[in-house]
């Protein structure tokens, strides 16, 4: 038995576990590279410690930047792009002023929440709908 091909695949499975318990993409890529060093050296006996050490350092690299440059932006689109953007997925919708439009601003309530708004002037109790956001802040237009 060769130790050397031994321990580079303890260190994959090791770099791999590491993976499971901890994602995030990193200790896969440096785990490939210690696979990769494993089959090297399991079907090329003979070669030195340190040019193994090489070869895993530079496989990880690669590894890494395949995966940087390929794998990252490759995103998948999501089939519900405004999840985490609550006040996105207002637009188009129908409230009724709170608090009137004075000097372009004002508030609404929608779904137990105060949201402030901007728009023409208006007063308390004009049904406005959202048509549009900008950094957080409703844009209003008469309901008409």
């Amino acid at each position: 038995m060769r130790w050397e091909v031994v321990g580079w695949g303890a260190l994959a499975l090791l770099l791999f576990a590491a993976e499971a318990m901890a994602p995030g993409a990193f200790m896969l890529w440096i785990g490939i590279g210690a696979a990769a060093v494993f089959l090297i050296t399991a079907l090329v006996p003979g070669i030195p410690v340190l040019w193994q050490v090489v070869a895993f350092v530079v496989l990880s690299v690669v590894a890494i930047q395949a995966y940087r440059r390929w794998g990252r932006t490759r995103g998948r689109e999501s089939d519900k792009p405004l999840l985490n953007r609550r006040s996105e997925q207002l637009v188009g919708r129908v409230a009724v002023l709170q608090q009137g439009i004075v000097a372009g601003q004002g508030r609404v309530s929608i779904d137990d929440a105060s949201w402030q708004v901007t728009g023409p002037d208006l007063a308390a109790g004009t049904p406005v709908r959202v048509v549009a956001v900008v950094n957080g802040v409703l844009q209003v237009e008469a309901n008409r």
